[in-house]
């Protein structure tokens, strides 16, 4: 396998280091911008190089963003390269016209670094639904959150505190709007359901709730009642339908999930046959992710294509109930729902999951979190 690469930052670094001395595979090109000399590729600023190289034959895209990602990839497709990336922004974004293009050029497309970083998640879910039906995807996907909301839970920190310690450790970035907004976790999650149902979910009726207006209060609160805040992307198959979201949600203290510390991930699966099946590790980070997208070449010289048929778009429902946590602005509508106070919070009744997100994009400086079933 000859490889041209796309980015030589964190990743793409990885991965050159990690195929250097395997004798199966070889990165023949880099696209970079930064002056870089490699003792046995050619590094270059001209997509075109790759594009036009026959005997060029896997892209790994390490770039990130969508654009120009997004074009590289497509005309990398077009002339009939297969394609690994890391980049599940640019997978959940324009998965409707990327995975029918791979099945009509016949290519293979992965991208298990994508969600989970170096825990290899979707091969995962590859190897289970062949096997059973899939019923549930849900977990801890972003490292940033969850490093911000272990050391407020454990060390007391606020959260411009721990976002800085989060930022400091090169946890975070400058900008960590994407984490600490739920943007990632709604891109992984969107990636997940797809795979794991066989579908395309409408991402537009997927909502998603961040960490960024959680305050130290709210973390005080929930420990007073034994409780620890995750965020958390879901996706269920039931018998109404695909439901989906992100949300911060509470977890006794002594579970899975609570127990999950500083940049770690836990992402789970419920199936018919299996029950529930979780898979812990470092979400991101240059050897775990890297070592995933090498692990995706390999399984290309093995000629595995993506990790389930294209499916149609799906409708998302999240019609299903639960009682939440809400701090901020108080309305007819939550003093109406109101079943308890929690200091400054309240405790809703069982409240739609739709009708609630709805209910915060009109109040955005609330913070909500869900309570977990039963409570």
């Amino acid at each position: 396998m000859r490889i041209g690469l796309l980015g030589f930052g964190v990743v793409g670094r990885g991965v050159y280091e990690l195929t250097a001395a395997r004798e199966d595979m070889q990165v023949a090109k880099v696209v970079c911008l930064e002056d870089v000399t490699l003792p046995d590729a050619e590094v270059t600023r001209d997509f075109q190089s790759i594009l036009n190289d026959d005997s060029i034959d896997t892209v790994v895209e390490a770039m990130g963003g969508l654009h120009p990602a997004y074009e590289f990839v497509r005309a990398a497709m077009e002339a009939g390269k297969h394609i690994v990336t890391s980049n599940k922004a640019l997978v959940a974004t324009f998965y409707d016209e990327l995975m029918p293009l791979a099945q009509e050029k016949g290519l293979s497309f992965r991208c298990t670094a994508a969600v989970g970083g170096g825990i290899g998640w979707l091969s995962e879910l590859e190897r289970s639904r062949r096997a059973q039906k899939l019923e549930q995807v849900r977990g801890i996907m972003n490292g940033t959150c969850n490093y911000v909301l272990d050391s407020m839970a454990r060390l007391g920190l606020d959260y411009g505190e721990a976002l800085k310690q989060a930022q400091s450790l090169g946890y975070a970035e400058a900008n960590p709007s994407t984490d600490v907004e739920g943007i990632d976790t709604w891109h992984k999650t969107i990636l997940s359901a797809n795979v794991a149902f066989g579908i395309s979910v409408n991402r537009e009726q997927v909502p998603v709730c961040g960490i960024d207006k959680i305050l130290a209060e709210d973390v005080a609160a929930f420990a007073e009642h034994g409780m620890v805040c995750k965020l958390i992307g879901a996706a269920t198959r039931g018998e109404t339908g695909i439901s989906a979201c992100v949300q911060p949600t509470l977890f006794a203290k002594g579970t899975l999930e609570a127990a999950v510390p500083a940049n770690y991930n836990l992402i789970t699966f419920r199936g018919e046959s299996s029950g529930i099946m979780s898979f812990y590790g470092q979400g991101a980070g240059r050897y775990p992710t890297a070592y995933n997208v090498v692990q995706d070449c390999v399984d290309l010289l093995e000629g595995k294509g993506f990790y389930s048929p294209y499916g149609e778009k799906t409708e998302v429902s999240n019609q299903e109930e639960m009682c939440y946590y809400v701090r901020g602005e108080e309305d007819a509508w939550l003093a109406e729902h109101t079943r308890e106070h929690w200091g400054s919070g309240v405790i809703t009744d069982l409240v739609p999951v739709q009708q609630i997100h709805s209910w915060r994009k009109a109040h955005p400086n609330a913070f909500l979190a869900a309570l977990p079933e039963g409570e």
